[in-house]
């Protein structure tokens, strides 16, 4: 005997009782526009969800992007002339067997894509990536004269 009629979304069976019970917390972070396209927020979470941070130090630009699970086989680096870094991938969703069943998917899958206008003291012939732990470090080094100390001199207000 159910307790919450099906159509308020899936219930958790109870082996002590043998019936369904209402769980308060399973659809507390699924929005109505979730609910009226299913499958936008899987496919699109990947790409919106490819954090990455932009470390500017004396020697070089250093971007960090969170990758887990990705190989770097999976990720593409490119430079164009106009010096916009583009950094790619696709993380494929997991196959499981017909007799098998998600009880929850909540890992992203599908393409991302994000872009970065590098400024004019980028070395854009010397860029290196590795990948490690699941994190993905992209280093473009400085120009020779970014790196020089600039010199900090007051100016005088007249008037």
């Amino acid at each position: 005997m159910a307790l919450i009629p099906r159509s308020f979304g899936n219930s958790v069976f109870d082996p002590l009782f043998g019936s369904s019970i209402f769980d308060p917390f399973e659809n507390l972070t699924v929005s109505l526009f979730d609910r009226a396209f299913p499958s936008f927020d899987k496919d699109v979470s990947a790409v919106a969800n490819t954090r990455v941070d932009w470390l500017e130090t004396p020697e070089a630009h250093i971007f960090k992007a969170d990758l887990p699970g990705m190989k770097k086989e999976e990720i593409k680096i490119q430079v164009a002339d106009d010096r916009v870094l583009s950094i790619s991938g696709e993380r494929n969703k997991e196959k499981v067997d017909q007799k098998d069943n998600f009880r929850r998917s909540e890992r992203s899958f599908g393409k991302f894509y994000r872009q970065f206008k590098l400024p004019s003291n980028a070395k854009t012939q010397e860029i290196s990536a590795r990948v490690e732990n699941g994190v993905l470090t992209v280093t473009v080094p400085k120009t020779e004269e970014s790196k020089k100390k600039s010199e900090v001199r007051t100016v005088e207000i007249t008037g």
